[in-house]
């Protein structure tokens, strides 16, 4: 199958090795490039928290190109959104990093809960690592319990507009048999997109694989029959639909 992989370069590399080994032929067209705030993140870290949040590999990336500055900060905990994060903060050289495996903002937000309830309440803000734009989810849930966190911005998700003479082959001249939607924001995106909506009909017969119902809802209602959601917010549970 030809597989349309719309997320920025550095996350879509892992993606388009996997799908090859798949026996699938990827092309890769990111709709979004992230630009890092490492002064921001730098700036959070010398304040007083008790853990880190980050709901994203993006942000642990941020973390990584700190270098040498974030040594003093390894030893603080780090809650990570899912496995895929979990292993970025980790390879940053965070020594403890909890996840909540296959999840979400909620799920990151009810482990967090659960474990303040388990080992208490600390005395210092739990410090979240955001990039923007970004889904609410997890904050509301943080608000709804109480928590105390601080958040800050470390990376901003710029979107980049691929020209027409590019995608032309991709979508009008060898149509793909599905594409991949990894954020409500590349979806949006690439519905917006003037070629697409130029030759909306082309993709009557391709598939849209989402990795959660909330991206999905980015997807044109039109094209409702041929969007199919991952059973887990994972790339391992979104590739199994293929």
């Amino acid at each position: 199958m030809r597989i349309l992989v719309v997320r920025p370069h550095a996350s879509a590399k892992g993606t388009a090795a996997r799908l090859t080994a798949l026996g699938h032929t990827p092309i890769v067209v990111p709709l979004a490039e992230p630009v890092h705030d490492k002064e921001a993140a730098l700036a959070a870290l010398s304040t007083h928290h008790s853990a880190i949040a980050i709901t994203s590999s993006e942000a642990a990336r941020v973390l990584l190109s700190i270098g040498d500055a974030l040594d003093r900060h390894l030893l603080t905990t780090v809650f990570a959104v899912g496995r895929t994060t979990a292993r970025s903060a980790t390879a940053a050289g965070f020594r403890t990093v909890l996840s909540p495996g296959a999840g979400d903002g909620n799920s990151l937000a009810d482990l967090i809960i659960a474990h303040r309830r388990d080992y208490g309440v600390p005395p210092d803000p739990l410090l979240y690592l955001a990039g923007m734009p970004r889904s609410k989810h997890f904050e509301a849930r943080l608000d709804a319990a109480g928590v105390a966190y601080e958040t800050t911005v470390c990376y901003r998700m710029e979107p980049i507009r691929p020209k027409s003479t590019e995608m032309q082959p991709i979508l009008v001249d060898q149509k793909p048999d599905a594409i991949l939607f990894y954020s409500r924001e590349s979806a949006r995106h690439f519905f917006e997109l003037p070629l697409v909506i130029e030759h909306m009909n082309n993709l009557e017969r391709t598939l849209f694989l989402c990795i959660s119902g909330s991206v999905a809802t980015a997807v044109p209602q039109r094209f409702a029959k041929s969007v199919v959601v991952a059973a887990a917010p994972t790339e391992e549970n979104l590739l199994d639909l293929l």
